[in-house]
């Protein structure tokens, strides 16, 4: 395993920024494919960890930041989806009592680690093991750290995924978003739902919180989850007038303006949330299973035929 903070150096090192009292956003650039943010939650007894990382080294990396600054290894660890930039380091906490969502459990026991080689660019994974929830739940479920409330919730059958969590500090009004929120990067609802995440996005709106820790990305404001509506709608209306002119996904992907979205990060996802939007317009209900391979392929064709980039 590299002890350099990263194998590609024109990216700087993943930052530490306390977002409240005792909260904190562990935030990795450039945000991009498999380049998540994770947060945790410092109490004197305890201390709460908000998703892992994509690889072993970052997860490493993020260990030895929360020792630094939160003392012993996280008690408690909280997945907010099944997908691998976010759990695949779940077995290098090994004491840690891990939460996810019912549906996150089943998504891991049936995928395994996700690497998606050939997909993206080659990554550097490291020595990872399966390690999924072992405390699930459907709705809700609150935890403390100390004083300190976290309520985990699943405000929608399906969004980024069919199972997302958020974690909610109601009194330091703070939200890790998972991958429901993104800041500068492309949403993205392949595995989910396009109207579904805009009803997620309306109860996050409803939550009102000062700060939001996106899935990747800086932290910020609301601000955030308005251009996400705003990209998805743009996303949800293209569809149904391409599909009505006989343009497959691919072709609308490749006609579409992108607009002010054009300088989000991972672009060729358009192809991906088309073939969403599509189904869903076709009468798919929110997370059902559609053709996955198809609509990668897809992406990688509008990334001009190569490999997605990856930086983890």
């Amino acid at each position: 395993m590299s002890s350099d903070h990263h194998d590609h150096p024109e990216l700087p090192p993943p930052r530490t920024e306390e977002v409240a009292d005792d909260v904190f956003a562990y935030v990795q650039a450039d945000g991009s494919w498999f380049i998540n943010n994770t947060g945790f939650v410092r109490g004197r007894r305890t201390v709460l960890c908000v998703d892992t990382c994509a690889t072993e080294r970052r997860t490493a990396e993020l260990l030895a930041t929360l020792d630094r600054v939160a003392g012993p290894a996280p008690r408690t660890l909280v997945n907010t989806h099944h997908h691998g930039d976010h759990t695949n380091g779940n077995s290098m906490l090994p004491y840690a009592a891990v939460i996810g969502h019912e549906r996150c459990r089943q998504e891991m026991v049936r995928t395994g680690i996700l690497r998606y080689d050939g997909l993206f660019e080659p990554v550097e994974w490291g020595d990872l093991a399966l390690a999924p929830p072992f405390i699930t739940f459907e709705q809700r479920l609150t935890v403390h750290v100390d004083d300190v409330r976290v309520e985990l919730l699943h405000l929608t059958s399906a969004a980024h995924t069919t199972n997302d969590v958020v974690a909610w500090l109601p009194e330091q009004r703070v939200l890790f978003s998972g991958d429901l929120v993104l800041n500068g990067c492309t949403p993205f609802v392949l595995m989910g739902s396009v109207a579904g995440s805009l009803e997620a996005l309306d109860r996050i709106m409803e939550l009102e919180p000062a700060v939001i820790v996106p899935g990747h990305g800086p932290p910020g404001g609301i601000e955030m989850v308005d251009l996400c509506g705003e990209y998805l709608r743009f996303v949800q209306q293209s569809a149904e007038r391409c599909s009505a002119a006989g343009l497959t996904p691919l072709e609308a992907a490749r006609e579409l303006d992108l607009g002010p979205y054009a300088e989000l990060s991972d672009p060729e996802r358009l192809a991906g949330n088309l073939h969403r939007a599509y189904a869903e317009h076709a009468g798919a209900r929110p997370g059902d299973a559609i053709d996955l391979p198809a609509a990668m392929g897809d992406m990688i064709t509008l990334n001009g035929g190569r490999p997605l980039r990856c930086y983890a």
